[in-house]
């Protein structure tokens, strides 16, 4: 079976639990080939962000071009970005070298512990040069309220939040909804035809670092795989939901996933056998 080729325009992560180590951890686990396009470096642990430097937009767009014109892809998905000029440069870099293929855009603003990702007035230049190129638009509800200016407290809002995204262009928006409080969890596709809500059980941990990051690699790498987009999604939420589940309990602070739970699972099956 051939490798879905996945690229990642994202932000590094010193301490692996997020950005590109994450998106390369899950498209490896999940049967795919990691190829990237770094947008910053952070210097960062499970406890915060403690510097950001970012990547020259030449850099990425020539970091894009080398990997699409010669390898290809069949998924993009894009995380942290920085600011406007490189949302700019990755947009004009898809437009060129990759136009259908399918691209789901992490909306990527705060770090969980705080610190902004996305300069204030880049919001504008993701809503008008990314969004409407997007398969599936994936924020959080500080993200999705930072988008739209409002408020979402609520599942009904998330639905209606979701029609009002896909009004920026995207094909489908997923509303996740873990900042809602409660022991449900609740996340919403809106996509062009129909409204799916997906609902579990929370779990009681606080190793959450790169759940984001790591839920919308794992759907790129399904829609390179060619599966459509509910299942898709629905995979990815059971993948992360197990990494959550046996994550590894590492730092002091919001700590990393087990993104290899797949691969080990496989491994310890083999011996057995």
């Amino acid at each position: 079976m051939t490798l879905a080729r996945i690229l990642i325009c994202a932000g590094s992560d010193s301490g692996g639990g997020a950005g590109i180590q994450a998106d390369i951890k899950t498209v490896t686990a999940l049967g795919g080939y990691a190829m990237t396009a770094i947008t910053a470096l952070t210097a960062q642990n499970t406890t915060g962000v403690y510097g950001v430097v970012p990547v020259a937009p030449d850099f990425i767009r020539l970091q894009m071009r080398l990997v699409l014109s010669d390898l290809g892809a069949d998924a993009v998905k894009t995380g942290m970005l920085g600011d406007a000029d490189a949302i700019a440069a990755i947009a004009e870099a898809l437009a060129e070298l990759a136009p259908d293929v399918p691209l789901v855009v992490d909306p990527v603003m705060i770090a969980k512990g705080g610190t902004a990702l996305l300069a204030q007035d880049a919001v504008g230049a993701l809503k008008t040069l990314l969004i409407p190129r997007a398969t599936l638009l994936t924020p959080n509800l500080p993200e999705a309220e930072a988008l739209l200016g409002h408020p979402i407290p609520d599942v009904a809002a998330m639905q209606a939040a979701g029609i009002e995204l896909r009004g920026l262009g995207a094909r489908a928006v997923l509303v996740k909804g873990g900042h809602l409080p409660g022991d449900r969890l609740y996340d919403v596709l809106v996509g062009p035809d129909r409204v799916e809500i997906f609902e579990g059980t929370r779990i009681a941990t606080r190793h959450t670092h790169g759940t984001g990051c790591t839920l919308a690699s794992a759907i790129a790498t399904y829609l390179g795989q060619g599966r459509q987009l509910s299942e898709a999604v629905a995979r990815a939420r059971t993948y992360l939901i197990e990494a959550i589940r046996t994550a590894p309990g590492f730092g002091q602070g919001h700590g990393p996933l087990n993104h290899g739970h797949t691969v080990r699972m496989a491994y310890t099956s083999r011996l057995k056998s």
